[in-house]
């Protein structure tokens, strides 16, 4: 007998979030467990229990995780053989020409490239850049390189040769051949078919770097999973994928987690009518942020990772080393918050787990944000006292009060934060002010009204199941592939028909493993974007279009996003670059069809407790349980507002409210 239940997994690098749907009976269960970062499936299985679910009574698993981001980010990647055209194997190491750091001359210049000297093969091959072949590549040739690299003991490579992109016969004969001695090979043209070799050879190798190690953990989490689940991984451009899928492109979990997290924030937008709006997720480790443009999460294809450019369809996340665990300390004349951070093991001071040094969550504590009397998932006890301790070894050398240092670090760590929310709406064209606040994480909430009064937003969101949101991201996700496609098509050259055969070709091969799976083909949605540039320009401008496309209506639709973004747009000629082509299943499950257990309504506080929300001091702060306030009784502030996992700051001025779904809106007291 197959299952009934639904789970949304997310493995963070604190804690692993779990939400469970029967979809038999509607109930619904969360939680959140430390996570065991060293065995990924282990983490899995302790969500199950802490929801007392089976393995055999699950029927879909829907997973995201940071298992890719912390491989690149902690170097843990498998060796790799490099395979390029002759003469530009040493592409990876000359890289760009811009630094790291611009100003702090003691950093190297660059990182090491990714594959060492030793480990680069040229292949005798040459394609040109409207994709004639210059070289042949020859069957000798291609058996000579994958000798070579048999000899190199190792199971990964990859192959990036020049002009792949329109033409894939060479590196499709290379992979075919290597293939026979080599257990995972990763090719250019399908990891990214589009220029910039550099970019292009980058995301190759981080791909096949990581396909050994993927492999492993695939393979144990489907044996865990049996035949009565089916498993779905959350990919970085912000949907669903099969197991199969990303086997060979195992770099598309590298945002797995976040990406989950802001396609929550989307769905909650799109159910609140907020035209924009900036998803604020703030966990133990780290805090993402993303804009929301009218309801949709924006993607992009040109990130990094780890300082290691990365070029494949990502949701526009910002990433930043500040969440409740990112440690405070003492550098030069000031107080320096993260990246490093208390992680789950041992944690913040206050969870009285061996944590000695003092953290953002310890400065919360002692503020009086956190409650003590309140067992944190009703598992941990936090400790003020051992906050307040940690926190006073920064206030001795500053010869300060442990308030006035906490007020301190928490306002570091709300400025780092703030620095990432400019970035990812500045260079949007946003203006921070017109958007709406929607946070979430087990310490966003905290945060989030301090943030959002720094920016001048008026509105605050605290979504229900606040505290497990990428989880549900991941349970409420949509089937979804998509790519993207060099095209070059010059605005004064214009094939109509090349463009939509094209546009439809992408569409018919994305649809067929959302086919596979049992959707039919009239279910499915379509998504067309043209990246489109002023010739001689270098970045490109997204333009969402239909089929068929109208090349008049594109380029009124450019030259106005053009103004929007840089103050200006001329007549002059332009070039589609690029097309982007996505198609989505829609989602079995609905954020709003979820409710979260209730307790008897009350206006009665839970207690009245001293917090500082500024260096005034202490202030008389009531404190409610969340699941106990009536529908749209106003909370006025100063107020803590809390549950299970998470914990809300309601500081003087500002106003909160449950509305009829169970999302907390604060109104923060200023803004436009």
């Amino acid at each position: 007998m197959s299952g009934t239940w639904k789970v949304g997994i997310d493995i963070g690098g604190t804690f692993t979030d779990v939400i469970a749907v029967n979809a038999a009976s509607g109930d619904v269960r969360t939680a959140k467990v430390r996570s065991k970062t060293s065995d990924p499936v282990a983490s899995v299985i302790s969500a199950y229990s802490a929801i007392d679910v089976g393995w055999d009574r699950v029927c879909d698993l829907m997973h995201g995780t940071t298992m890719a981001t912390n491989a690149i980010v902690e170097g843990s990647l498998a060796p790799v053989a490099l395979v390029a055209t002759e003469g530009f194997r040493d592409t990876i190491e000359i890289g760009r020409q811009n630094r790291r750091e611009l100003y702090r001359l003691h950093v190297t210049p660059k990182l090491p490239p990714l594959v060492p000297e030793q480990h680069r093969i040229e292949a005798h091959e040459r394609i040109g850049p409207e994709g004639q072949v210059l070289k042949p590549l020859s069957e000798v040739e291609a058996r000579r390189v994958a000798e070579v690299a048999c000899g190199l003991n190792i199971e990964a490579a990859a192959i990036a040769l020049q002009h792949c992109y329109v033409n894939a016969g060479h590196e499709k004969m290379l992979g075919s051949e290597l293939s026979r001695t080599v257990k995972y090979v990763a090719l250019s043209h399908e990891m990214s078919a589009e220029p910039r070799e550099f970019e292009r050879t980058n995301t190759t190798i981080l791909n096949a770097a990581l396909m050994p190690l993927t492999a492993e953990y695939l393979e144990k989490l489907q044996a865990c999973a049996g035949d009565t689940t089916t498993i779905h991984l959350f990919h970085s451009a912000g949907g669903m994928a099969s197991v199969d899928a990303v086997k060979d492109r195992p770099l598309a979990l590298a945002l797995s987690g976040p990406a989950a997290g802001v396609a929550a924030a989307g769905k909650i937008a799109n159910e609140l009518k907020l035209e924009n709006a900036i998803g604020f997720d703030m966990g133990g480790t780290t805090t993402d942020t993303c804009v929301v443009i009218n309801g949709k999460v924006q993607v992009g294809s040109d990130q990094r990772l780890a300082g290691r450019p990365v070029r494949q369809l990502m949701a526009a996340v910002e990433s930043i080393g500040a969440g409740g665990g990112s440690i405070a300390r003492v550098e030069g004349a000031a107080v320096r918050v993260g990246p490093d951070s208390a992680g789950a093991e041992p944690g913040p001071v206050c969870y009285g787990l061996g944590g000695e040094k003092p953290t953002v969550t310890d400065a919360n504590m002692s503020l009086g944000f956190l409650n003590p009397e309140r067992l944190l998932g009703g598992v941990i006890r936090l400790s003020r006292e051992k906050a307040e301790t940690a926190v006073k070894t920064l206030a001795d050398t500053f010869g300060t009060s442990v308030h006035e240092t906490a007020l301190g670090i928490y306002r570091v760590a709300n400025a780092s934060m703030a620095r990432a929310l400019r970035r990812v709406t500045v260079e949007r064209g946003v203006d921070a002010r017109s958007c709406s606040l929607i946070a979430f994480g087990g310490a966003g909430p905290m945060h989030a009204v301090a943030l959002a009064r720094e920016f001048g937003i008026a509105k605050v969101v605290v979504p229900k199941f606040s505290s497990v949101l990428s989880a549900l991201g991941c349970l409420t996700a949509e089937l979804s592939y998509a790519e993207q496609h060099t095209l070059r098509m010059p605005s004064t050259e214009w094939d109509s028909g090349q463009l939509n055969g094209r546009c439809q070709s992408m569409k018919d091969r994305l649809s067929a493993p959302i086919v596979a799976a049992g959707h039919a083909a009239d279910t499915l949605n379509t998504r067309f974007i043209a990246l489109v540039r002023y010739a001689g320009q270098s970045d490109t401008v997204e333009v969402p279009f239909d089929l068929p496309c109208d090349r008049e209506k594109l380029n009124r639709d450019f030259m106005a996003q053009h103004a929007k973004l840089y103050g200006f747009a001329t007549d002059e000629p332009w070039q589609l670059e690029t097309l982007r082509v996505t198609v989505t299943a829609p989602s079995q499950s609905g954020i709003s069809d979820l409710t979260e257990a209730r307790r008897k309504e009350t206006t009665e506080p839970i207690s009245v407790d001293e917090c500082c929300f500024d260096a005034g001091g202490p202030v008389p702060t009531t404190r409610f349980e969340r699941g106990a306030l009536p529908v749209n009784w106003k909370v006025e502030g100063p107020a803590i507002i809390e549950d299970d996992w998470s914990t809300i700051v309601v500081p003087p001025t500002a106003t909160a409210w449950a509305d009829p779904s169970g999302h907390l809106i604060i109104e923060t007291g200023t803004g436009s």
